[in-house]
């Protein structure tokens, strides 16, 4: 869903032959958030996010505010705002409850006579499997595809369940073991610098 975009922040850029839209910082300190401009880098991205998912209820002009007015009540001034990232990076310690919870609501759903197809992450999720690794086999060249397939010995079904969720979930992936740590593999493979999505037929960045 479109922000509502109270403060006409949404501007077009257009890289090579594609256009994004966006929501431009210098254009809510011109509509009033005054001092937006010299907020710190993670406050920025935080007032960011809010433009962007602006819907009147969860994210408003009040949240808005609160943010702008940090710099002047250094923090003091308490005021919840909704963040909304980009993408979940989850290792398998945390991922492996998180596709049971994802499928037991699909189970209630279903006993409702509902459609179990609409449980879905409602961000991108990106699940790395890294922290199963035993050392059995050392000092040798076959050593590492005799620990990783140890590995898959020792915890098939946990694999095979989460395999399952990344075929049965949407804005849900899997990096089997043996690939490397999640930070790793997040830096190398998986992390984008912008990240794009669909806004009503446009390319939002």
């Amino acid at each position: 869903m479109a922000s509502i975009d109270s403060l006409k922040t949404r501007r077009e850029l257009t890289v090579g032959d594609k256009t994004y839209v966006y929501y431009s910082l210098p254009a809510a300190e011109e509509a009033g958030l005054a001092g937006v401009s010299r907020l710190p880098a993670s406050m920025k991205v935080l007032l960011e996010n809010l433009l962007r998912n602006e819907d009147g209820d969860t994210v408003g002009a009040d949240d808005l505010k609160a943010l702008a007015a940090w710099l002047d009540n250094k923090g003091a001034v308490e005021h919840e705002i909704s963040f909304r990232p980009a993408r979940v990076l989850m290792q398998d310690f945390t991922g492996v409850p998180a596709v049971v919870d994802l499928a037991a609501m699909r189970d209630a759903m279903t006993k409702l006579g509902a459609d179990p197809e609409k449980i879905n992450p409602l961000n991108p999720v990106d699940l790395v499997i890294d922290h199963s690794v035993m050392v059995d086999h050392f000092g040798n060249a076959k050593a590492f595809g005799e620990n990783v397939e140890r590995e898959y010995e020792r915890n098939i079904e946990r694999y095979r369940f989460l395999r399952w969720g990344s075929s049965a979930f949407n804005n849900f992936r899997v990096v089997p073991p043996g690939t490397g740590i999640c930070h790793q593999v997040n830096l190398e493979y998986l992390a984008q610098t912008v990240w794009t999505g669909d806004e009503d037929g446009a390319a939002l960045a």
